[in-house]
């Protein structure tokens, strides 16, 4: 596992504020030499240590925690990460073998959750969680690495974690050309998607911030938490009187320990995606937090691998 030092934790950290920025805003921000950031940076999206993807939101999300046959973990997890419409998907301890968040239209629901899931190699029953309202995703994650004024400075309004599930709208075919590769490389330059769409860099560079400014894309940067030292992850499944529920919502999408918070619909209300250093910090955090105090009951699953984050399928941990 590959561990970041001191100023790869700084340029992965400013991705994460704007996935688009450029080298040259970063290294004035973070006080280093642009070149030196610029190859630093160039050799982590490289490397795969973090990649700038987009996500396309779909106006019906649910979370899927599946129990799988002895011995089929693997291959179910690697069957969901498979899916298209999958954005994570989690091995984790607990009553769940694999956790997956799905995105999709709701007149596709039924046959999701009927027809094509229950065909998953390996799955023995499941238990659906429509999302009914985001506190946090993936992309609003920040890690307590950049100084509060050199997070500020790097901040983009095109890419602020809005948390919005917007309905489906009409683009046109150049709209979608541009979304599709600002999905398989967030960082593309504006000369190469106007190249791809055959359109001008200027107005590739003007459509793109429409999209990005009307959700139509969601850019985020991925990286595994360990790589930050953040070495245990876990998924809280926290019930909450409905009174409750928005308080603890927004107390947890506060914290830089939360990387994924959503109000849920069953037998949970809150489902929250943490990291920290330990098992220690997560006790602390689980039984020390301000949002403890108003939730009625806590089950934890530990994450054992993940398969599949931001869309983007990962290396297998075997």
């Amino acid at each position: 596992m590959v561990v970041f030092d001191a100023l790869e934790r700084q340029i992965v950290a400013a991705l994460q504020q704007d996935p688009r920025c450029p080298w040259r805003k970063m290294a004035a921000v973070l006080g280093e030499a642009e070149r030196t950031v610029a190859r630093r940076g160039s050799l982590l999206l490289e490397s795969g240590s973090v990649a700038v993807v987009g996500i396309r939101p779909r106006p019906a999300v649910v979370l899927v925690e599946m129990r799988c046959m002895p011995g089929t973990v693997r291959a179910a997890s690697n069957a969901l990460a498979q899916r298209a419409d999958t954005t994570f998907v989690y091995t984790t301890t607990g009553t769940g073998d694999c956790v997956a968040e799905i995105l999709t239209e709701p007149s596709r629901m039924g046959d999701v959750l009927s027809d094509e899931l229950p065909s998953t190699i390996g799955l023995r029953d499941s238990t659906s969680y429509p999302v009914l309202r985001y506190f946090r995703t993936i992309r609003g994650w920040r890690p307590e690495v950049l100084a509060p004024d050199k997070a500020e400075a790097l901040r983009s309004d095109l890419t602020k974690d809005s948390g919005i599930l917007v309905p489906l709208q009409d683009l046109s075919r150049q709209d979608n050309e541009l979304i599709d590769a600002l999905c398989a490389d967030g960082r593309a330059s504006f000369e190469a998607l106007g190249r791809r769409v055959g359109v001008s860099e200027a107005t590739a560079r003007r459509r793109s911030e429409w999209l990005l400014a009307n959700n139509h894309i969601q850019l985020r940067a991925i990286v595994e938490p360990a790589a930050f030292g953040l070495g245990v992850e876990a998924l809280l499944w926290i019930r909450a009187s409905p009174q409750h529920v928005e308080r603890v919502g927004r107390s947890l999408a506060e914290l830089p320990t939360v990387r994924y918070a959503a109000a849920i619909a069953g037998d949970y209300q809150i489902v929250a995606d943490v990291t920290v250093e330990d098992m220690s910090s997560l006790y602390r955090f689980i039984t020390d937090s301000e949002w403890a105090q108003e939730a009625t009951g806590v089950d934890v699953s530990i994450l054992l691998d993940a398969r599949k984050r931001g869309g983007r399928i990962m290396r297998s941990s075997s």
